[in-house]
């Protein structure tokens, strides 16, 4: 496991995928605006885990983020008194987005800020144009107010369902998160610290994992490790395990007849592998 990967794990996002080219791609290009990164795929908020993580392992002092599908943003942590304009009309409150974003410029003046926009399928494509303003020229604009982002601090992550403005798409380093990960190496029982007692087992696992089309993560696998060594006893124990510690895993896959030999098998060899761990034990 790379630096990164430990990192992203630690910050919430696990996965077999390795993500060093792309930061290395991402910040090492020289840029004349503000430097974007677009997160698409099919893995629901597994995009905006790893754009949170990945701001974090990257050390970012400031993080905000907008959602525009949020119907109930946060409150700000000043609320000023409603104004007026110079013909006494009462203003309307500043839009979240805007908040959002002057904000970040604000802090990038002083400090890395990292800026993470998500659900841009539900933005008004005004949005799109005024964000790519922004990644261009570094301005945001608020009621004719500028605001200005130091393009050596910021960094925008923007993360959509549906194809975005093509100029906007065309400025970032475009990333895929899907529901599964690209890396499907079978795991093997030295990556946990096992011998050749184990192998058994493992070959039942990955036989498993290829009927349900899943690749599990290190960490993912570790605790299932542990479930078979302490508690599962039945078929039924063994479900509830995969289904509750494997994330890819659908309660529709675990009750495919396809995969009943295949779990039956794996039950019968996590027995033998743990009763050869008994023996050896009163052995030694």
């Amino acid at each position: 496991m790379s630096a990164l990967s430990a990192k992203l794990a630690e910050y919430g996002f696990e996965s077999n995928d390795d993500y060093d080219y792309l930061v290395r791609c991402l910040f090492a290009t020289p840029y004349t605006g503000i430097r974007l990164l677009n997160i698409e795929g099919d893995g629901e908020r597994r995009k905006t885990a790893f754009a949170v993580a990945l701001a974090r392992a990257l050390d970012y002092p400031q993080i905000l983020y907008h959602d525009f599908t949020d119907t109930h943003p946060p409150l700000p942590d000043v609320i000023l008194p409603p104004t007026r304009d110079e013909l006494g009309r009462m203003e309307p409150p500043i839009e979240p987005l805007d908040r959002v974003v002057s904000e970040a410029c604000a802090h990038s003046e002083g400090e890395p800020t990292a800026l993470i926009v998500d659900q841009l399928q539900a933005a008004d494509f005004r949005e799109h144009l005024r964000l790519y303003r922004l990644i261009k020229e570094g301005i945001w604009e608020v009621r004719g107010a500028p605001y200005v982002a130091n393009p050596r601090h910021l960094f925008v992550i923007l993360i959509s369902k549906a194809p975005i403005y093509h100029s906007l798409r065309k400025e970032g380093f475009r990333l895929w998160i899907g529901r599964l990960p690209d890396r499907r190496t079978p795991f093997q029982p030295a990556d946990f610290g096992l011998g050749p007692e184990a192998e058994a087992v493992f070959a039942a696992i990955n036989r498993l994992f290829e009927l349900f089309d899943v690749a599990p993560t290190h960490g993912e696998l570790a605790r299932l490790l542990v479930d078979l060594r302490l508690h599962v006893r039945t078929l039924e124990h063994l479900r509830l395990s995969l289904y509750g510690r494997l994330e890819s895993v659908e309660r529709e896959q675990l009750n495919d007849e396809r995969t009943q030999d295949a779990q039956q098998q794996l039950l019968d060899t996590a027995r033998a592998w743990l009763l050869v761990e008994h023996i050896e034990y009163g052995t030694d």
